[in-house]
């Protein structure tokens, strides 16, 4: 706290701080929590024989978010996997990645530093079946990359170390950076995998198509069922709740601190002039009762013993109030006796 009573510039950065990040871990919670009570709220379908009927009972033909499980099958053609013998899929996602340290001049440490250099998705139309055999009924999935959780399963994975020569080495550690090396990954979706789909559910003319929601709301095809997705959504926002709570409880903490000092301050101050005006007060009585022969020494007296005469001049508030002797006997740290602010430096005063 400075000196005129209000908050260090240090405190004001720390509320402010604090102040934003609640804000903004708060806005997260509540699109985080926005999205969970959607979820919670989706209507749970059967993908069986009655499914044309339930959508044809539904306004609009239409269930605006719905959550159908089903297996996957393409259309006509399926995608081969590059590296893996027999393994068919729907969606195929081939990934480079490049894995380096970087000197870090803050840290001076090491630090281990991955970016994506290249990928490839590659897609064909697949439909939503039931597990069950000799059920004619097929959901068309839509848009499948605009999923939040698109149930990928990595199918390969290979890790192609970088090659140096000490000349590489030496230009390397110069640089600030060294390769790893080169990390190659194929994700695919394949025939036949179980996927929880939540999105909206439309019956065009004879097919049934599921399709991201119109109202905003998130569309998902995960590889997980409907529980452990709706487990792991209420378990992000408990989360992001308590860190909401720790931050806020961190905010008030140092909105409490800071209104307290201020409030300490202004009951010193009060303090201070109080003592100022009976000092005053009391010498002015002093001088009153005195005989006039007294009254200039009594001036000049020190406030401490009222036997010496003043002899100092208190910096930085510039009151002439003490002797010498009593500035000495002054506890540390010394303040002057009359507005109580720190004594910075003294100042003899001479009388001629």
């Amino acid at each position: 706290m400075e000196s005129g009573g209000r908050p260090s510039l240090c405190q004001f950065i720390l509320l402010g701080t604090s102040s934003v990040v609640t804000a903004f871990l708060y806005s997260v919670y509540r699109q985080k929590a926005q999205v969970a009570h959607e979820l919670k709220g989706a209507k749970k379908i059967h993908l069986g024989e009655d499914l044309k009927s339930i959508l044809l009972e539904a306004p609009g033909k239409c269930v605006p978010y719905a959550v159908i499980e089903g297996a996957v099958r393409s259309v006509k053609e399926t995608l081969n996997s590059q590296f893996v013998e027999n393994c068919k899929g729907v969606i195929q996602r081939l990934t480079l990645q490049e894995h380096k340290m970087v000197w870090n001049r803050t840290t001076n440490l090491w630090n281990d530093y991955s970016k994506i250099i290249h990928q490839r998705t590659n897609t064909v139309p697949f439909d939503l079946v039931p597990h069950e055999d000799g059920l004619d009924v097929a959901i068309r999935v839509l848009k499948p990359l605009d999923s939040v959780d698109l149930g990928l399963e990595t199918v390969y994975q290979k890790f192609h170390p970088s090659v140096q020569s000490f000349t590489d080495a030496i230009g390397h550690y110069i640089s600030g950076e060294r390769p790893k090396g080169i990390q190659e990954t194929e994700e695919m979706l394949k025939v036949g995998a179980t996927i929880t789909g939540v999105g909206e559910l439309v019956l065009d003319h004879n097919s049934i198509r599921l399709q991201p929601p119109k109202q905003g709301m998130q569309y998902y095809l995960s590889s997980q069922d409907f529980d452990s997705l709706l487990q792991r959504q209420e378990s992000s926002v408990k989360l992001w709740k308590v860190l909401t709570l720790v931050f806020g409880f961190a905010a008030c903490a140092t909105l409490f601190f800071i209104l307290r000092k201020q409030y300490q301050q202004r009951q010193e101050r009060l303090r201070l002039r109080q003592r100022q005006e009976e000092f005053q007060e009391h010498e002015a009585q002093l001088l009153r009762g005195a005989a006039p022969e007294d009254r200039e020494s009594l001036k000049s007296a020190c406030v401490v013993c009222l036997s010496s005469f003043k002899s100092c001049v208190f910096l930085e508030c510039g009151h002439v109030c003490s002797c010498a002797e009593c500035y000495q006997a002054l506890p540390e740290p010394k303040r002057c006796p009359v507005c109580r602010r720190e004594i910075t430096r003294v100042v003899p005063l001479y009388n001629s």
